[in-house]
């Protein structure tokens, strides 16, 4: 016996077999994790990449709407207070980077090593709650903390030198000061992301290095460190492109200080001071892009050399 053949389907007229594959196709773009993102990807076009793209316009025309190429580029480069602002924003960049570097991976890796789960519990409740505070109330309970006459810790600031508000806010130690503040406020929040990270190293194999006698450094530096790289390189973009925006610290020390600290302090105070001070939003977008520019050139640096999108 010859088995049975199933009949193949008889074409319809006018091409209905294709149109009912249509259905399928289409249903495959309406999977449940496209409608999770479409939302996302609606606030990044409208509050991000349209915004963008208008910053490029403006920055690459005049006030009259004519092109004017890299002459907003060229203009705010050769302004004065321009390089101070790079030079202030890069300082602080690399202490900030560096300490979340060290230190963040250091005490994640120290709570990690707790072995009462209550202490790890209360250490990483007391981490976190430094960063429940905005921006500006941080500022603002750290310019109490920096006044010698208020401050809880103005023998340690006398002892430094440091007699006088003024001294302590000096330009010279900002880059500093912005860094201690932001590590303070940032910090705990990766902590406990580098803390997530190292709870997915398999205990076995932390077990197996143990039993061949690796002390906790060589566990750190062979096993856990390497194995964990990717959130640091995550943790350096995300806080890089964050030191890059800075702001609120030195407008609020500019205040407090009366102008001691200028108000053009960092590169996003000068762009703006150029679109609200100087009406000149043509500098501004182009200050902005330069800032964009940076952010993603060192974004893709960390990725290449941090392997982030690589498979194990």
């Amino acid at each position: 016996m010859t088995p049975a053949r199933t009949p193949a389907r008889p074409e319809l007229p006018g091409g209905r077999a294709a149109a009912v594959s249509r259905p399928r196709r289409a249903s495959r773009w309406l999977r449940p994790g496209h409608l999770f993102v479409l939302p996302y990807v609606v606030l990044l076009a409208f509050f991000g990449i349209i915004p963008v793209a208008y910053s490029v316009y403006l920055a690459l025309t005049n006030a009259s709407g004519g092109f004017a190429g890299f002459g907003n580029f060229t203009r705010t480069a050769r302004d004065y207070r321009f390089a101070p602002a790079v030079e202030h924003v890069a300082t602080y960049l690399v202490i900030w980077l560096l300490a979340l570097a060290v230190f963040v991976v250091l005490l994640a890796l120290v709570v990690h090593r707790l072995t009462s789960n209550r202490a790890r519990v209360f250490i990483r409740f007391a981490y976190y709650i430094p960063g429940a505070l905005a921006g500006a109330a941080s500022v603002l309970l750290w310019l109490f903390v920096l006044d010698p006459t208020v401050s809880p810790v103005s023998a340690l600031l006398r002892w430094t030198g440091n007699d006088q508000f003024t001294q302590v806010i000096n330009t010279g130690h900002l880059p500093v000061l912005f860094a201690v503040i932001a590590f303070w406020t940032g910090a705990g929040g990766w902590i406990l992301v580098l803390y997530g990270a190292l709870n997915t190293i398999p205990a076995d194999m932390l077990e197996a290095a143990r039993v061949d006698g690796a002390g906790p450094v060589r566990t750190a530096l062979r096993i856990q460190l390497p194995m964990i790289r990717k959130w640091v390189v995550y943790m350096l973009i995300l806080s890089f492109a964050a030191g890059t925006q800075l702001f609120v610290e030195p407008t609020l020390i500019s205040q407090a200080s009366f102008g001691i600290v200028p108000n053009y302090y960092s590169v996003n105070q000068l762009a703006y001071q150029f679109a609200f001070t100087q009406n000149d939003l043509n500098g501004s977008a182009a200050i902005s892009i330069d800032l964009l520019v940076v952010a993603l050139l060192c974004a893709g640096l960390f990725v290449a050399r941090g392997r982030l999108f690589e498979t194990d």
